[in-house]
């Protein structure tokens, strides 16, 4: 039986690649030791998640692990050793907020936790598919210089620019503030890129933009939508940061980032990199977030808003789809964003009206 390793298995994209891949019938090896309730505190656990993967999951073989943890790490890649046909490496420090906190937990979770991963696949299964989820941080804050254009609920860019289809990968990774989060994910991506070229390991870095879904256990931190939409349910305030609320992000459905991890195995390359997002079929300002979410509840949120926007924060990003699509044609977006908010409201009220 072939053999699937998932870091960070109990996160929101972890979780959707061990339903997803578990039920095309390989076994899922899930290394996951809820860091994020260190990270955000005990709402942003993910035991829960953990609970529901092996309650569903027949051939799920959980392993409370962190990946900074070498030794482990070796021995769990020596146990299956050829069989591993696939590395799906979500597990991070994902704020770059919460970074600036404690530099060295981001720097050896990001970076370091992903050298050991891919030095540990090139020792003993390096036939392997490694897929490593990075972010748009790696481009730092040079989208802010971008020709934007101020409107009544967003920033926009001009339609005649090279980019009004969205941020392509031929952007620069250099000589930008990135926050140190960005910093630790570029280092990390960079690796697994060399893991690639220098060693013929079939790699590739999805540089996400906003990755979402009901399963997100969002925090003040880290996952807006999900956070935002808590907020809305629960009364509880929320504060939007800089820019008018009028920044912009183009938002990605678990489902849909992993229908494209699946592409990518059938048919891997090697040091391959990809922007994936939410495209121009998904994606919102804060006040456009704010609007859906009041919608979809029937309820107001109270909200209020900090001039200072955050430290190397995007005003405007929107990924370019179209190097994936033309390489994988039969890959999609399916969910926008009204439909994902409208999912992460109906999965997760129960749970949220009782707190």
């Amino acid at each position: 039986m072939s053999i699937a390793i998932i870091t960070g298995s109990a996160g929101l994209i972890g979780s959707e690649a061990v339903r997803f891949f578990g039920r095309l019938g390989l076994k899922i090896i899930g290394i996951d030791n809820d860091m994020r309730k260190f990270f955000f505190g005990e709402e942003a656990s993910t035991e829960w998640n953990r609970k529901c993967l092996e309650a569903e999951i027949p051939d799920y073989d959980h392993r409370d692990v962190d990946i900074r943890d070498y030794a482990s790490i070796k021995a769990i890649f020596a146990e299956f050793g050829q069989n591993i046909s696939l590395i799906i490496h979500t597990a991070a420090q994902p704020s770059h907020d919460w970074a600036a906190s404690d530099p060295f937990s981001d720097f050896s979770v990001n970076a370091n936790g992903t050298l050991n991963l891919l030095q540990a696949t090139r020792d003993h299964c390096p036939e392997a598919v490694f897929i490593f989820t990075s972010t748009n941080k790696v481009y730092g804050d040079l989208p802010n210089y971008l020709p934007l254009i101020e409107q009544e609920q967003r920033w926009e860019i001009d339609s005649s620019h090279q980019y009004f289809a969205g941020i392509s990968e031929d952007m620069s990774i250099d000589q930008s503030k990135h926050s140190l989060f960005g910093a630790s994910k570029v280092a990390a991506d960079v690796l697994v890129q060399e893991y690639g070229r220098y060693f013929g390991i079939r790699t590739v870095c999805f540089r996400g933009g906003c990755l979402t879904g009901p399963n997100h256990s969002g925090t003040k931190l880290h996952g807006f939508l999900a956070y935002l939409m808590k907020c809305t349910v629960t009364g509880q305030p929320y504060q939007v940061f800089g820019y008018k609320g009028k920044q912009v992000r183009d938002n990605i459905h678990s489902a849909d980032l992993i229908a494209a991890f699946y592409e990518f195995y059938k048919d891997p390359e090697v040091a391959a990199v990809y922007n994936i997002g939410g495209g121009r079929e998904s994606n919102c300002s804060m006040l456009e977030a704010i609007s859906l979410c009041q919608e979809i509840a029937s309820s107001p949120l109270q909200y209020t808003y900090a001039e200072d926007n955050r430290i190397g924060d995007h005003i405007w990003y929107v990924s370019d789809l179209s190097k994936f699509k033309q390489r994988y044609p039969d890959w999609s977006i399916q969910y926008n964003i009204k439909g994902i908010l409208g999912e992460i409201y109906a999965k997760n009220l129960d749970k949220w009206v009782q707190l």
